[in-house]
């Protein structure tokens, strides 16, 4: 626990650091560099780049960079999601079974495809909306407010794709269509969305802290290197970003697991009565259970799912720029 405290604190101290940094470049009037590639729109967050807003451009663009890159992260970690699953769910040391990690893969990437899509699809064009409408020192307001408002909008297909993925991982069901009518059947369409108290309390904290340490990270190394990311720079500051908004609110993925896998047996009755019970039952440790694979596959995932994300938007910004001179 203690160090996640320090972790925690020596993050919020760089913060401050990187904040009065910006101020004092702010201050000396300092200007990026002439972009040498003027396809490079997405790759600019908010240093100042004026270019004209595309709703429905951005709108689209962020939908398809969105639904690869959860594509493929889904893909990629999703026997360590399962690992953690079946560690959060185990109560009085029971044992982890190894077997089936893929498990209800197949079924759940229609819905992380649509989740991400979604997710990104509004994410993109509320951030630059807020950019435009903000101060410039408050563009940490920014992307904190554009991924909770992303985070709402996407839970709508997360929250069923996340129930449904989790019982499978546990064993409950065979197959995506197979718990989906049983659960509609044996809990009413509700439990789809069982746990979306916790799973709001949860995800929206994450999705907005996430971001917003994403992209400052990527303002504060832009203005120190003078020029546009790499794609591995790109990827390291996702996988950092992830590591810690995971084990931050680790407590909060146990609880809305709990929540979402109790199924009709009702053993916790709401957000509240699962940490107390958590708590008393199996001591405060528990609601760290499965931090490990937690941290590990936020971590890697936010290095993958940044840097596809970022590449594609790039790609699809070039494919614009052709497109457009061709005219």
């Amino acid at each position: 626990m203690l160090v996640f405290v320090s972790t925690c604190a020596c993050f919020g101290i760089a913060l401050l650091i990187l904040n009065k940094e910006i101020l004092y470049t702010d201050a000396l009037k300092f200007k990026m560099p002439p972009q040498k590639d003027p396809n490079k729109f997405f790759m600019s967050i908010s240093e100042g780049e004026k270019k004209p807003f595309d709703f429905f451009r951005v709108l689209y663009d962020g939908c398809i960079a969105g639904g690869v890159a959860g594509v493929v992260v889904e893909t990629a970690l999703y026997p360590i999601d399962t690992i953690k699953t079946r560690l959060q769910v185990a109560r009085d040391g029971g044992k982890i079974i190894l077997k089936g990690l893929y498990s209800g893969l197949s079924g759940n990437l229609a819905g992380v495809l649509s989740a991400s899509a979604i997710f990104i699809g509004v994410y993109e064009p509320t951030k630059q909306q807020l950019l435009k409408s903000l101060p410039e020192n408050l563009s940490a307001v920014a992307h904190l407010a554009a991924g909770a408002i992303g985070g709402a909008a996407s839970s709508l297909v997360r929250v069923p794709t996340e129930v449904v993925k989790q019982r499978m991982q546990t064993g409950q069901f065979r197959s995506a269509p197979a718990a989906v009518r049983l659960i509609v059947a044996n809990e009413g369409f509700k439990g789809l969305y069982a746990g979306y108290g916790s799973f709001l309390l949860r995800d929206l904290p994450f999705d907005a802290i996430q971001f917003c340490i994403y992209e400052q990270l990527r303002i504060g190394y832009k203005l120190a290197a003078k020029r546009d990311l790499k794609d591995p720079e790109n990827a390291m500051l996702g996988a950092f970003a992830g590591a810690i908004t995971g084990a931050v609110t680790t407590p909060l993925d146990v609880v809305k697991t709990r929540l979402m896998v109790q199924g009709s047996q009702n053993h916790y009755k709401g957000i509240c009565d699962c940490v107390s019970i958590i708590v008393k039952e199996e001591g405060t440790h528990a609601l760290f259970k499965g931090i490990g694979p937690r941290v590990l596959w936020i971590g890697v995932g936010g290095s993958i799912f940044f840097g596809v994300l970022e590449k594609t938007k790039q790609i699809l910004a070039q494919r614009h720029s052709k497109t457009e001179a061709q005219k």
